[in-house]
């Protein structure tokens, strides 16, 4: 059983950065669909930013060129590095996995449906 757990949340004003680092059981991800994904109180589950099994980084229209993902050279920790925070960016933020050779399987869509599943870390962005 794969386990994720998410650290770095927070308080920020708008404009501000974060990152959010997601820590993994496993002692690596390679063949591996890691993403993040995010939920508000008033929105549905989003999908904000994956990294395939080839390396690909594939980002939600709304984060893009504010967020990055990146994972570790020891592969079983990824990042998400948030800036030009937005209150709307404001959640709960989940780190997902699922073993996924295939990258073509990797997708935003389907962050949130990936089977391996952190407890959540909560975001806030104040204006």
């Amino acid at each position: 059983q794969v386990q994720l757990r998410e650290s770095g949340g927070g308080s920020v004003q708008a404009g501000g950065s974060l990152r959010l680092s997601c820590t993994g059981s496993e002692y690596t991800y390679n063949n591996y669909c890691m993403g993040w994904f995010r939920k508000a109180p008033t929105r549905l589950f989003e999908g904000v930013a994956v990294r395939t099994s080839g390396g690909d980084k594939k980002y939600a229209e709304s984060v893009r060129g504010r967020f990055t993902i990146s994972q570790d050279n020891g592969d079983n920790t990824l990042h998400l590095d948030m800036n030009n925070l937005k209150p709307e960016d404001s959640g709960m933020y989940y780190c997902a996995a699922d073993y996924r050779p295939d990258h073509e399987y990797c997708s935003i869509d389907g962050a949130a449906s990936l089977a391996y599943q952190g407890k959540g870390i909560q975001v806030t962005v104040t204006s």
